[in-house]
């Protein structure tokens, strides 16, 4: 019997965890090697690593701290933050992540990395991601480097773009909802699962397993992913972290 996969997501910051809300504030919650350790004795489907500063301040990933991840990572890990190139992604791809995420460089224009890297290791070995924020007056908009550059590109648009470039996967990503635990943005999930013919992976907002229940049956996304929900714990958000493949059953 099929089950969607529950996914949770580290940001990365320099050489350790933090967690945002709204993409602002960060608060830092441990150390990248430890955390995976975790997931992995839970036997998370899957995890997935963002350097959320890397395309900010202009520079690639840090290969050798991806790697001693990747070292301790067993279920698949994808990664993301700062891939502007296909070189780049073939030596993640050697240092043992299974998924590249491209967020940033397609955003801003160039789906070359995606297209070259689909056609050298396949469609499912890459991520077509993006970030998306809400405004009165345009509506849903792309944005690109963590939030810090407004684009033009509707999010449907940019998801049709991506999997015509050769993105396996779609991963959107709501800052409006991100760290809230207040549940997805089902109509934006929804928009994107509606527009393309590959698994779409709802980010931003999950707080329970209701969330993650309605963005599948609601949303009409084929995984779900979380960060604070994985990481607090109580009101006062303390750092615990807890997992279970079962939280959609």
């Amino acid at each position: 019997m099929y089950r969607p996969r529950v996914i949770p997501v580290l940001l990365l910051r320099g050489h350790g965890l933090v967690k945002t809300k709204k993409f602002k504030d960060p608060v830092y919650i441990g150390d990248p090697i430890n955390a995976v350790r975790i997931f992995a004795e839970k036997e998370a489907d899957e995890i997935v690593i963002l350097d959320i500063d890397a395309s900010r301040e202009g520079r690639g990933p840090n290969f050798e701290l991806v790697e001693e991840i990747a070292g301790e990572c067993l279920m698949p890990m994808a990664y993301g933050g700062g891939i502007t190139s296909f070189e780049q992604v073939r030596q993640l791809i050697r240092s043992g992540v299974e998924k590249v995420v491209i967020n940033s460089a397609a955003a801003m224009g160039d789906m070359d990395v995606i297209s070259t890297s689909a056609a050298a290791f396949g469609s499912q070995a890459v991520v077509g991601a993006m970030d998306v924020r809400k405004s009165v007056l345009r509506g849903y908009r792309v944005v690109a480097k963590s939030g810090t550059v407004e684009t033009a590109l509707k999010p449907e648009d940019h998801a049709q773009a991506l999997v015509a470039a050769g993105a396996g996967e779609i991963f959107v990503n709501d800052i409006d909802h991100d760290g809230t635990m207040e549940g997805y943005d089902l109509k934006l999930v929804r928009r994107i699962s509606d527009c393309v013919n590959v698994p779409v992976v709802a980010c931003g907002g999950a707080g329970n397993r209701e969330h993650l229940k309605a963005a599948l049956a609601q949303g009409g996304a084929t995984a779900v992913a979380a960060g604070s929900m994985f990481v607090f714990h109580g009101k006062h958000r303390a750092v615990l972290i807890s997992y279970s493949s079962e939280l959609t059953a």
